[in-house]
């Protein structure tokens, strides 16, 4: 049996398809299999897939209707072979520096940790920049750690840039859940908890392809859907922490949810301000009864100006709400630039 196995989920990539399963084939640890789930494709994406595993036996396809990428990586998983000792995947768009999973591997023989993750960069047509959400729980390399030592972890909510061990990942039947986007963070963050030892690497892993700009448009990402779906997966999360009985979870649950005040929520902001009324209006009440849930006595340990913002939201003043943010976005860039004439005038 090989030591690995890699799950690929695929969906309308046709463009990006051949490059990422190339970086994959070009590893230098050779001992995987690779799992290739066809999640009802209705490009040419099917057929680069079976091309690809018809010239290399370590990877075979996997076909399904269309029912996202959260059942397409559950899919996979119950499509790899018996006795792998690994487990990992990998974003149909994306690619792999060639000694990423040797890296890792590595590792974890190494250290016998649960499962170890590193860290990423963003990249397009122009280059390679560091991943903004990777920096900081990647700052540094600490093996057998876990996210109640290195609270920054709480972050590290992406499937694609770790490698598991598959015993830890099977005996805690945690799946994917199906049908919402932002379907990472359910599965990461409680896998986080529960492991005994995590080795997380400054050296970067994963490559995370960054969509060129008009692939996106404002409209996609002003979809309200979307915002919905990322409240969820952030309800999913405190459903798993709230049922744990452990008393140390009392306090995970509280860090989880300051980060998710003064991380999560907070991406909404430009979207509300660049949004229409749908995305408004889904905004005001899905994070009211977010912040409702968490418990509106603890905006008093954010900072003043978000304590407002939060306010505002509550009150469904959103009006005041754009108009806040935007003079703070004014004066937040105005320092920006002051502290770059400064810095020029000092040379």
């Amino acid at each position: 049996m090989p030591r690995l196995s890699v799950v690929v989920p695929i969906y309308n990539v046709e463009r990006y398809l051949e490059e990422c399963l190339d970086s994959i084939a070009a590893q230098t640890f050779e001992d995987f299999e690779c799992v290739l789930v066809d999640d009802g494709s209705t490009d040419s994406s099917a057929a680069i897939a079976e091309a690809f595993a018809g010239s290399d036996q370590r990877f075979r396809l996997v076909r399904q209707e269309n029912k996202g990428l959260g059942a397409a990586r559950n899919t996979g998983w119950r499509h790899i072979a018996a006795d792998t000792e690994y487990l990992a995947f990998v974003d149909s768009d994306d690619t792999l520096p060639p000694e990423a999973y040797q890296l890792m591997i590595s590792t974890l023989d190494q250290t016998g940790s649960d499962f170890v993750a590193g860290n990423a960069l963003r990249f397009n047509s122009k280059g390679y920049t560091p991943s903004g959400v990777h920096i900081k729980p990647f700052a540094e390399t600490r093996l057998k750690t876990h996210i109640s030592a290195t609270p920054a972890l709480v972050t590290d909510r992406t499937a694609w840039n770790k490698v598991y061990r598959r015993s830890f990942f099977d005996a805690a039947g945690i799946l994917y859940p199906e049908g919402i986007h932002y379907e990472d963070a359910p599965v990461s963050v409680p896998l986080h908890y529960l492991a005994a030892g995590v080795d997380v690497l400054s050296e970067t892993v994963y490559h995370w392809r960054e969509r060129e700009t008009g692939e996106v448009s404002i409209t996609q990402m002003t979809d309200p859907r979307g915002l919905v779906d990322r409240v969820q997966s952030i309800d999913l999360v405190r459903e798993w922490l709230q049922a744990r009985p452990q008393p140390e979870y009392r306090d995970y649950l509280r860090s989880y949810d300051y980060n998710t005040m003064v991380e999560e929520i907070p991406k909404f902001f430009w979207l509300v301000v660049s949004g229409g009324a749908a995305y408004r209006a889904a905004y005001q009440q899905q994070v009211s009864r977010l912040l409702g849930a968490i418990g509106t006595e603890r905006l008093g340990e954010l900072s003043t100006l978000l304590r407002l913002k939060y306010r505002l939201t509550l009150a469904d003043r959103i009006r005041t709400f754009v108009l806040v943010h935007r003079l703070h976005r004014k004066y937040v860039g105005l320092k920006r630039r002051i502290r770059r004439l400064l810095r020029r005038g000092a040379r």
